[in-house]
């Protein structure tokens, strides 16, 4: 099973002549989403129970090992099932995965992420859902507030943020 160690490598605004792989793409969701029941982030496992249990009707299924192929690159083409099933599951569209999507439309939903991961409290969830439409440099600008406002009330250590 592969688990990411760290972010992944995002230019700021464009693809600054590097496209993100779907392996980059892929853990970067596994880092910033997390799993509602736990408050953790997901794991391969859980991915492809959750692909499982939503597709029992259509018998769709991902199992672990490919999920994990996938997020190391061992697997860069995944069939279009997958690719769908993997996009519900982290309510994104399934055309982020592909290298051709527009880079700051991808970055935007990068940055959505990181500032919905930044805002996990519920009573703060508004606040994500009214930057909806917002540039990537200004999402950005709020999680970093955000973050700073968090250490400044002791709620996260300078070097060990609670919120990853």
């Amino acid at each position: 099973m592969v688990e990411s160690s760290g972010s992944a490598e995002v230019p700021s605004g464009s693809s600054g002549g590097r496209r993100l792989s779907l392996a980059d793409k892929l853990n970067h969701l596994f880092e910033t989403v997390k799993n509602p029941a736990t408050g953790k982030r997901y794991t391969n496992a859980e991915v492809s129970r959750a692909i499982r249990e939503a597709g029992e009707a259509d018998g769709l299924t991902v199992s672990e090992s490919a999920i994990s192929q996938l997020r190391s690159g061992a697997k860069p083409n995944p069939t279009v099932n997958t690719v769908e099933a993997l996009a519900r599951h982290f309510n994104v569209t399934p055309q982020y995965f592909f290298p051709d999507f527009d880079a700051e439309e991808s970055e935007k939903i990068r940055a959505s992420m990181e500032l919905i991961a930044a805002v996990g409290d519920s009573k703060v969830r508004g606040l994500a859902l009214r930057a909806n439409g917002l540039s990537a440099d200004s999402l950005k600008m709020i999680t970093t507030v955000i973050e700073q406002a968090r250490r400044l009330e002791g709620l996260d250590k300078p070097d060990n943020p609670s919120v990853t």
